[in-house]
């Protein structure tokens, strides 16, 4: 089958691979000049597959008004007036629930963990260097009430296949010297030795090669951005761009934020939003953390590549402005600053800021759309793009070839 994929981010190129694997001909088209440039550039590095839980969480609704009026929260809101965001805003809301969640992280725990496998037979079968490490991870805490909190949800998802584990300070340290600057301030943790790390844009540039270089009967358009998605017949029959039509049998929508202003003009409505996040890469000179680590009180994740260290958080919801917000910066910068002070000399930070697509709950929408069947959406995983893709890219597969899906899709439907 000739199929085209659309978008060369971590999703689109996981897609590319599953698909090819099955012995189609697949055309990937992605705007920028080279792959994963845009939200699989800089992102968090953590491989988080027993850290799923939504942000729209049952608790969440009475922490928004205080982090919206923190300057220095971890999420910020600034309206654009929109039809679409406040329509998103909404549904978020009414997914702020204890029931809803609960859902949620089931369907995504199923998924993660495919995508856990996916990814270990991936680099099983082919050469790929990321700075992949399966280093773990370690959530901190610096309140009781918060800790308990995540042991209750720790005895949840055990039932659901996590193996996981609670420290208390002093086991957090030992476990992790390098957090020595906050202990006065911490109360325990929870350790997931399974998790893993690695660089995104090295895994995407990686995979491209991994494409290139096989059997697989895959073709590469760069600079190509497509302005319009073709209907006749009841299915989508081509991907306009200033370069020509190209014309497939089936078409895969994994573009993120940019699927919207395609698929709203032949009837289909995304219920996406970008999250807006921040994170620098620090080259490491002194104390540095070798296990993944999550400040829950800050909001920042770290995660080791290498020899870099990866610095990341914020959620802003601010439409599709893509600027930096200096300020956003230098309060990650003051957050990282303070917890590893030894790690870095601090002067070169690599910035960057990037667009998360999310839908309100949380769950990816993967599969073929009730209007166009031809046409299969990959989008809205959120800041789990690269923990998801593998197995978000195995179910595409699947349903292209006419399979079952290899979990459960209750919520995960396009």
């Amino acid at each position: 089958m000739r199929i085209i994929v659309l978008g060369a981010g971590v999703v689109g190129l996981a897609t590319a691979y599953s698909l090819a694997r099955e012995g189609h001909s697949v055309t990937v088209l992605e705007g920028e000049v080279k792959p994963g440039l845009a939200t699989s550039r800089a992102n968090g590095g953590q491989l988080s597959y027993s850290y799923v839980a939504p942000f729209a969480g049952a608790g969440v609704m009475g922490k928004i008004p205080g982090w919206l009026l923190d300057a220095d929260g971890p999420m910020r809101f600034r309206p654009d007036f929109t039809r679409a965001q406040a329509l998103w805003l909404l549904a978020f809301l009414r997914a702020c629930n204890g029931a809803t969640s609960a859902r949620t992280t089931a369907a995504l725990l199923r998924l993660a963990y495919l995508s856990r496998d996916a990814l270990h037979a991936l680099l099983a079968r082919e050469e790929l260097e990321f700075a992949f490490a399966r280093s773990g991870k370690l959530v901190v805490y610096s309140d009781h009430a918060g800790l308990e909190g995540a042991k209750r949800q720790m005895a949840t998802q055990a039932a659901l296949g996590s193996e996981q584990h609670a420290l208390t300070a002093a086991e957090c340290l030992a476990l992790e010297p390098a957090l020595g600057h906050i202990s006065s301030r911490l109360v325990g943790g929870i350790h997931t030795p399974s998790e893993e790390a690695g660089d995104c844009h090295l895994f995407c540039l990686g995979l491209e090669q991994v494409l290139r270089r096989s059997n697989f009967d895959v073709a590469f358009h760069f600079g190509t951005r497509v302005t319009q998605l073709l209907t006749a017949g009841g299915r989508v029959v081509g991907a306009a761009t200033a370069q020509g039509v190209h014309e497939a049998d089936a078409f895969v929508l994994a573009l993120g934020n940019g699927a919207r202003a395609l698929a709203s003009p032949i009837g289909v409505d995304l219920p996406i939003q970008p999250l807006k996040g921040y994170s620098f890469t620090l080259p490491i000179t002194g104390l540095a953390p070798d296990i993944s680590i999550t400040d829950v009180a800050a909001k920042v994740v770290y995660a080791r590549l290498g020899e870099s260290l990866r610095v990341a958080g914020m959620a802003d919801v601010v439409g599709l402005d893509t600027r930096f917000d200096n300020r956003r910066l230098d309060t990650l910068l003051r957050q990282a600053r303070a917890t590893f002070p030894q790690a870095s000399h601090w002067q070169e930070l690599r910035p960057w800021t990037g667009m998360r697509p999310a839908t309100p709950t949380g769950l990816p929408m993967l599969g073929p759309t009730a209007r166009w069947p031809n046409l299969h959406l990959n989008l809205g995983q959120g800041s789990l793009g690269f923990t998801l893709a593998m197995g978000s890219a195995a179910i595409i597969a699947d349903l292209i070839a006419g399979r079952p899906a290899p979990i459960l899709m209750d919520g995960l439907s396009a």
